[in-house]
């Protein structure tokens, strides 16, 4: 009587498998520092890495055998501002396509945007802060930022909330203030939100923690 091994076929088209396609290239770009991203075009996934002396993110400042950090502390994508039909003049009849948009450089200004936050804290060097990222098909963008999250559970996603807040403008200063200002002040809008009970203390604590429980 002959064995037969039952198996699903390996898709390439899976979400799964391309979610892990998207996480793979972007852990295999080279590594650039943070305060010096040249001008690109494109929207896309990316990660942040910490290499400086603050004691809360000191495993993470650990470096793989081509000297690069591998553990990243902030993960997050950039969308294009908007669509473009694949005609061309006011008149065109074609219809729009989802996957065609116009150049834009959301992905370069996300990462300018969080150069200055780290750049407006008072205990944070930007020096000590490098990215990859991956220019993506824009329809696939939150895909590679979700799969990366899940992958690596980056503090800054999970345990210290407002890294990636923006100012919520005039009027909109009723929330708390993001973990990530109290632990790191200097960002004014912050300033304006209603102060939280937790400590700078208490809150390096927990990310502490939280980075040795996922070592």
């Amino acid at each position: 009587m002959s064995s037969h091994v039952n198996y699903d076929p390996y898709d390439p088209l899976d979400t799964v498998n391309i979610a892990d396609s998207l996480a793979t290239r972007l852990t295999e770009q080279q590594p650039l520092p943070l305060a010096s991203v040249p001008r690109f075009l494109g929207a896309g996934s990316y990660a942040i890495y910490y290499t400086g002396g603050f004691p809360t993110y000191e495993p993470l400042t650990q470096r793989d055998s081509s000297g690069y950090p591998f553990r990243p502390i902030y993960i997050g994508k950039a969308d294009p501002k908007g669509k473009r039909t694949a005609g061309q003049g006011s008149n065109s009849t074609a219809t729009l396509n989802p996957l065609e948009y116009e150049p834009s450089t959301e992905l370069h200004n996300r990462l300018r945007k969080h150069a200055n936050s780290i750049e407006a804290a008072s205990n944070l060097d930007l020096e000590d802060f490098w990215c990859r990222y991956l220019v993506i098909t824009p329809i696939f963008a939150a895909l590679g930022e979700s799969v990366l999250i899940s992958r690596f559970m980056p503090v800054w996603n999970v345990a210290i909330d407002g890294f990636g807040n923006h100012d919520p403008g005039k009027g909109r200063y009723g929330g708390l203030v993001p973990k990530w200002d109290v632990l790191h002040p200097g960002r004014a809008w912050a300033a304006r939100c209603q102060p939280r009970r937790e400590t700078p203390e208490q809150i390096a604590k927990e990310a502490r923690q939280y980075i040795n429980e996922r070592l």
